[in-house]
Parts: structure tokens; sequence; C-alpha cells
């Protein structure tokens, strides 16, 4: 054993030792990308100097670096795929990447890579294409440190920034992306993370999964999308420490939850949403200590879910706090802080002494007929309201919090 692991050891340096760098520009014998590739075997580095590169489809079928020095521009002139990754092991690093096709069919991209595993793409900027970073049934692949922009203005006519598909084990870091149809896109995409990402200005959603499960959203800001993030027929997604912000229109969420189970929504804000939460045919989530501020409905939780736990959450300046669209309620609300809660704490021991039901008249009649929102804030509506609480007869009474704080977490 220990002979062959001395073996593959002196293989390693012996072939790091043979590597070469194949320098690429207007001042190096080598003038064309193409060249320098055909060139190059397993382990060199190909270097591409500052220029402009009109090459049409490059394509990497080695195992190289593929580096660019001061972001030399790739670019397609509006024919095809810029940029495919036909090897594993390859590194894509530090260029401009930009005017691919635009084609419903073909799916051009700025960079994509087909069926490989072990590819990095780091620090490029991507700019005018029909999909940006496009990873085709591959794993343990890293997209880091990318900006990825590009300028649509129906969803039906372009692509999206990070698209994942049939994939495994994927790290999507730090990369900002605007102006596609869904900022970062997971389909059949397993024990992925998505971290530290800006996703903003996205037709569609910030990010969406479909038939994605045991992957991990972790600190990353969705804003000014169409809605901030679709999870959809997925099972076991982390949502941890992202911000939802200003994601706003007459069907925009902050989070869509669609037909999915046994996931965790855990230190997260969401802020100026149409609403922030939006849940249908979800069961066994636990949703805990969220900010929910300033949004039309912080959470619409509908009557096909069940089994939701709702805890240690902070409603605030939400115009409503919670609305469902039935009067079954198989869902439990615990210890949150609703600051439309008037109620008292004798014992100051921090808990009210008496339940809350955040559900209130008027959130149940919008939800039946939305134009009795025109009815907001009138003197009739807050009389029905304060009537209601009283004397509950059209909210369910079970929906209710029986241990609401006295005070916001510090969250």
């Amino acid at each position: 054993m220990k002979n062959s692991l001395y073996i593959a050891c002196c293989l390693f340096a012996f072939q790091l030792m043979m590597a070469n760098t194949i320098h690429v520009g207007s001042h190096y014998p080598v003038k064309s990308i193409k060249k320098a590739i055909a060139l190059a075997v397993d382990g060199d580095t190909v270097m591409v100097h500052k220029g402009l590169y009109r090459e049409g489809n490059i394509v990497i079928y080695k195992k190289i670096a593929f580096l660019g020095k001061d972001y030399p521009v790739l670019d397609a002139q509006k024919k095809g795929e810029v940029l495919s990754v036909k090897a594993d092991s390859v590194v894509v690093q530090g260029f401009k990447i930009i005017n691919s096709g635009f084609a419903a069919l073909d799916d051009p991209c700025g960079i994509k890579v087909y069926n490989k595993k072990f590819v990095q793409i780091y620090n490029n900027r991507l700019d005018n294409n029909f999909f940006g970073i496009y990873l085709q049934n591959c794993s343990n692949c890293i997209v880091k440190g990318n900006h990825i922009v590009s300028h649509g203005t129906q969803e039906q006519l372009i692509g999206n920034g990070v698209h994942c598909w049939k994939s495994d084990n994927l790290q999507i870091i730090a990369n900002t992306i605007s102006g596609h149809r869904d900022g970062i896109y997971f389909e059949f995409v397993t024990n992925s993370v998505i971290w530290r990402n800006i996703s903003a200005q996205n037709i569609r959603y910030g990010l969406h999964f479909m038939f994605s499960n045991d992957d991990s959203y972790i600190t990353n800001l969705f804003k000014n999308n169409g809605a901030g993030v679709a999870v959809m027929f997925s099972k076991e997604v982390k949502m941890i420490n992202n911000t939802f912000e200003e994601n706003w229109g007459d069907s925009a969420y902050g989070l869509l939850l669609k037909e999915i189970a046994d996931g965790y929504i855990f230190n997260n804000k969401f802020v100026k949403n149409t609403s922030g939460i939006y849940m249908e045919g979800t069961s066994r989530m636990k949703v805990e200590k969220n900010d929910f501020i300033s949004n039309g409905w912080g959470m619409k939780i509908q009557a096909s879910c069940m089994d939701n736990e709702i805890v240690n959450n902070n409603y605030l300046k939400n115009t409503f706090d919670i609305s469902t669209n039935g009067s079954l309620v198989l869902n439990t609300f615990n210890s949150n802080y609703w600051d439309k809660y008037e109620g008292y704490d004798l014992d100051k021991n921090g808990v009210g002494d008496v339940p809350y039901h955040p559900l209130s008249l008027f959130a149940v009649l919008t939800e039946k007929n939305a134009s009795t929102m025109l009815l907001y804030r009138s003197f009739m509506i807050t009389l029905l309201d304060k009537s209601e609480k009283v004397l509950p007869s059209i909210t369910p009474d079970n929906f209710v919090d029986k241990t609401p704080l006295m005070k916001s977490l510090p969250l």
C-alpha cells in the first residue's frame, strides 16, 4: 500500500514538473486560443493575455488550467456558445465572456460544462449571454466569484444565470447575478450548497429549486426579483441566514414553498415583500427565529399544509401577519413575537398571559375577496376585527399562539 501511494505521489510530482504554460496574446508566438489548447497536454496551463478574441465556440477537451490575465474578452458575436468544457478537472478563471447566441432550443451559454467532475469556474465576468454558467450532469464542481449579467425583459427570451441540471455535490459561492430568468436554478440537483450569492433584478426567481433534495442555501441576498426564491417538489432543503427583500408584485413572494417537506427555515430576514413566505402543500417544516418585517403578508399558509412548526419568530410592521384560505388548522405556532399583540404579562415571565390569534378577520375577508382591501384601515373594519377577537365566529379558534412573547427576539 505504501509503495502504491509513493508511486502515485511521484507520478503527480513528475506531472507537475513536466507541466507547461502556453501564453496566448498579440505579443506571444501563439495568438490563437484554439491553437494553444491544441498544443496543450493534460496538466498544462493556457494563459490568455488581455485582448479581444473572436474565435467562435472554444472547446476545452483536456485537463488544463485556462486562465485569463487582465480579463481578456471572449466574444461569440451572438453566434452559439462561447466556452464549452468537455474534460474533468478544468479550471476557468479571469475571463470576460460576452455575446453568446440567443436560442430557445439550443440553450447557448457563456460557459457550459458537459457531464464532467471537479471543474472549477472562478472570478469571470459574463455579460449578455443567453444562459450564464450551465452545469449539465456534473459532480464536485465549484462556481465561485463570478459576475453574471444579462438584460432580459421577458422570461421566455432569456435563460438562467447559473443553471444546474442532474448534478451532485456542487458549490455555488459568492456570485453576483442579475437580468436573467432565474438567478440560480437547480433541477435534479442533490447534496449541494449555495452560499453568499447576490441574486437581484432577475425576471422570475432569484433562486429556483425543482426536484432537488438535501441541498442548502445560506447567507444569500435575494432582492428585487419577480419573486425571491421558489422551492418546489423537493425534500430536506435547509434555508439559513438569507435575506429576502423587496420582491414585489401580484404573485410575488419572498419565499414560495410548494409540495416540499422536511426542510428547515432558520434565521432569515423577510423585508418588504408582497408575502414573506407562501406555503402550499408543505409539510413537516420548521420555521424558527426569522424576522418578518414590513411585508404585505408575513406568511400565507394554505389549508393544504400540515405538521409545520412556526416558533420563535418576530412579526413586525406587516399589514397582515398570517393568512390562510380555509378553516383547517394542522400547523402549530409557539412563542413568537407579534407586534399587534395587546395582551399582558402579570407574572413577568416574558410570555403573554392571553393567547394570541394572529389570523385577523380582515385577513380572512381579503383572502376570499381581494377587493375588500379598499376598506383597509377603515373604522368599520377596525370595529369588526375588535368584535371578532371578543367573539370569534369566522376565524378558526385553534389558529393560535398560546405563548406569545412580550418582547421581540434579538435575532
